[in-house]
């Protein structure tokens, strides 16, 4: 699985402690940003980019972090195909990809804490979608994110 991971200047730190939990848990990844913990870089232009990688195809999930996940989130979903979700927990992270197929995770790190992060992460990783109860939603939201594009 490849994934493409970036963040703003109030999570990157916690990008940095991702980023080392991925290699050791062996999963390629690209870091897309910011590269430093003084880099201004607006958290839209990071989403956008992570985004846009995971709707072309070169990249097969994504991770965002921000101060509190919420805008990385917003701005990654406004790229047609992809379905983000903000993820402070691990039913949520599970959730998010076997009932909605989100490929990208989003966190705060003003909000959980490294530990807990790698827990809802590495929840989400290994999860998949599931087809059942939720197929029917999750096609009615490939629907509607068609009809706008």
């Amino acid at each position: 699985m490849k994934i493409a991971i970036g963040c703003d200047s109030a999570a990157f730190q916690l990008k940095e402690v991702i980023e080392k939990y991925l290699s050791n848990l062996g999963y390629e990844y690209e870091d897309m940003g910011t590269n430093s913990p003084d880099d201004e870089t607006h958290y839209p232009l990071i989403a956008e980019k992570v985004a846009t990688s995971i709707a072309d195809g070169r990249f097969e999930r994504g991770i965002l972090l921000c101060g509190t996940g919420i805008g990385m989130c917003i701005t990654a979903n406004k790229i047609p195909g992809v379905y983000a979700a903000l993820c402070h927990d691990v039913y949520s992270a599970e959730r998010a990809r076997k009932s909605n197929n989100a490929q990208i995770i989003t966190m705060g790190a003003r909000v959980v804490g490294p530990e807990l992060a790698k827990t809802i992460l590495k929840a989400w990783l290994e999860s998949e979608f599931t087809p059942g109860p939720s197929s029917p939603k999750v096609a009615l939201v490939e629907e509607i994110d068609r009809k706008y594009r």
